[in-house]
C-alpha cells in the first residue's frame, strides 16, 4: 500500500509518538476521506496532541477510540501496537487493512533501500553498512528503527534502514537488498507465537527483493529461508564461498571473500563471533549493492578501522 492509496479512505493513525506524528503529516496531503488519531490507553509518554495535529487528525482515546475504529478502512499503526491486540484483530476480521509508516514509505522507495533486520545484531550491521558505503564513496541515508522514521527521511539515492519486527510485519514491498543477521524467539507477546514471529520478521524478504543476504551460520535462519515454498535469491554470508573469517597461514585471523584474504579481522574492533557474523553480512550486503569489495579493499580497511559502534 502506498500513501496515494489512502486517498478517499477513512484512516486511523494509532499512536501519538514520533512515528504517528510523522504518519499524520505525511498522509494529510493525500486527502483521505477522514483521518483520526487513536490511543487505546493514556501513557506518560503521550505527545501533547493539539494545534495542527489535532486539526489534521482529532485524537480519540479509550472506548471512544474503539468505537471510532469500527468505521475506518485503514489503520496505520505505530510499531508497538501488536498483532494480538484485540482491536487489530477485530479490524482485520471486518476486512480492514493494517499498515505502518515504514510500509507506506517502502512502497515508493524499496528499489533504493538496503533493509537490515535480525533478532540481534541489526543496529551494528545497519550502521556498519552505512559506514562502509560512505567510505567507498557511495552516499546513503541512515534511518528506520534507528535514527529518522522512514516517512521523515529526506530524498536520497540510497537508504540503509534498520527494521524491527514491528516494521517488517506490515511490508508489502521488500527492500532491494535484504540483510538478515540472526533469528530466535522474541517479542512473542507482540506476534502471538514463535511461528508468527518468524513469519512477521522474515516478511521483509517475501516481496520480491533482488537479493537476500543472511548469516549462513544461523541454523534457524537458514532453515526458515530455505523452505520449499520460498524461492528467494539467497546469499549465505559467514560461510566459505562468501565473506567469512578464518585463520590465515601467517597466524592471523583474516576476513576472506571465498579464497581471497581481504584484511585482518583485528581491524574490526568489536569482539565476538557474533560480530564476525555481522561483519560478513554487512560486507555481503555492500557487495550486493554494487560495490566490488576486492577492488575497494583498501577503503574497506580504512572503514573498519574507523567504525565506531
Amino acid at each position: 500500500m502506498r500513501l496515494q492509496d489512502l486517498r478517499g479512505k477513512r484512516v486511523a493513525v494509532w499512536g501519538t509518538g514520533r512515528e504517528a506524528i510523522t504518519a499524520v503529516t505525511a498522509i494529510a496531503p493525500y486527502a483521505p476521506a477522514a483521518m483520526i488519531a487513536v490511543q487505546d490507553k493514556a501513557t506518560f509518554l503521550a505527545t501533547d496532541w493539539s494545534g495542527d495535529l489535532a486539526q489534521l487528525a482529532p485524537l480519540h482515546s479509550g472506548e471512544d477510540a474503539h468505537r471510532e475504529l469500527a468505521s475506518v478502512d485503514v489503520i496505520v499503526r505505530s510499531p508497538i501496537i501488536g498483532q494480538t491486540h484485540p482491536w487489530i484483530m477485530e479490524h482485520r476480521a471486518r476486512g480492514g487493512l493494517v499498515t505502518g509508516g515504514t510500509a507506506l514509505w517502502m512502497a515508493g522507495n524499496a528499489s533504493r533501500t538496503i533493509g537490515v533486520t535480525g533478532s540481534k545484531g541489526k543496529s551494528t550491521t545497519t550502521t556498519l553498512i552505512h559506514h562502509l558505503l560512505q567510505t567507498v564513496g557511495v552516499p546513503n541515508t541512515l534511518g528506520g528503527n534507528i535514527g529518522i522514521a522512514a516517512l521523515a527521511l529526506p530524498p536520497a539515492e540510497l537508504y540503509v534502514l534498520e527494521l524491527s519486527v514491528y516494521q517488517c510485519a506490515d511490508l508489502t514491498d521488500s527492500p532491494r537488498v535484504v540483510a538478515l543477521t540472526s533469528l530466535f524467539p522474541e517479542h512473542l507477546d507482540w506476534a502471538g507465537s514463535e511461528r508468527r514471529y518468524y513469519r512477521d520478521k522474515l516478511n521483509v524478504a517475501m516481496h520480491h527483493p533482488e537479493v537476500v543476504v543472511y548469516n549462513g551460520q544461523d541454523a534457524r535462519l537458514a532453515a526458515e529461508l530455505r523452505t520449499p515454498d520460498a524461492d528467494l535469491p539467497l546469499v549465505a554470508a559467514n560461510q566459505p564461498g562468501s565473506f567469512h573469517v578464518a585463520d590465515h597461514p601467517d597466524g592471523l585471523r583474516r576476513v576472506y571473500l571465498d579464497a581471497e584474504p581481504l584484511f585482518p579481522r583485528s581491524l574490526f574492533k568489536l569482539i565476538g563471533r557474533h560480530n564476525e557474523a555481522n561483519l560478513c553480512v554487512a560486507l555481503a550486503a555492500v557487495q550486493s549493492a554494487g560495490v566490488d569489495c576486492v577492488t575497494h579493499r583498501a577503503q574497506l580497511r580504512e572503514a573498519l578501522a574507523t567504525y565506531a559502534a
